[in-house]
């Protein structure tokens, strides 16, 4: 099975001017948690609501926030994203995608056509619940199987 079968095709695109405060807001508002940078229609870098948090003082937009504090919000995305970053095609296998996340230690992999424009975004939760419905389609066939006579039935 390939990518193209998991992948997340609703994504947020960000520009890399965009200032840190209005992305902590986008955040805030979605149930996303990484968004995909661009630069005209170039996937450039990829944001983490874990990069904004590491980004923002935990005082940024309160009443006891210094100048400081609120000064990090004018941060552009660039200055904190991660540049050029790993992708997928559509035809990369689900395995293979799973792998290098798993091997580099990614939450997530942007996946782009063969002309490198974007098509969406797999996460951890995309292949968690495709490997779960293999099993669950695995076990289901199993059971399901017809049994030898005189086999025991398992309680």
């Amino acid at each position: 099975m390939n990518v193209d079968s998991i992948v997340t095709r609703k994504v947020f695109t960000v520009n890399m001017d965009d200032s840190v405060g209005t992305v902590r807001q986008l955040l805030e508002a979605v149930a996303f948690h990484h968004l995909l940078v661009m630069n005209r229609d170039k996937l450039v870098g990829i944001l983490s609501d874990r990069d904004v948090l590491r980004a923002v003082s935990p005082f940024s937009g309160t009443e006891i926030a210094q100048f400081r504090d609120d000064a990090l919000l004018n941060k552009r995305v660039h200055q904190i994203m991660t540049r050029n970053p790993v992708t997928v095609t559509l035809e990369t296998p689900v395995v293979v995608a799973t792998q290098v996340m798993l091997g580099e230690g990614f939450s997530c992999l942007p996946v782009v056509n063969g002309n490198g424009a974007l098509e969406g975004l797999i996460t951890f939760r995309d292949l968690l619940r495709h490997f779960v419905a293999d099993e669950l389609a695995a076990e289901a066939t199993t059971e399901a199987a017809p049994r030898p006579k005189g086999d025991p039935i398992p309680a």
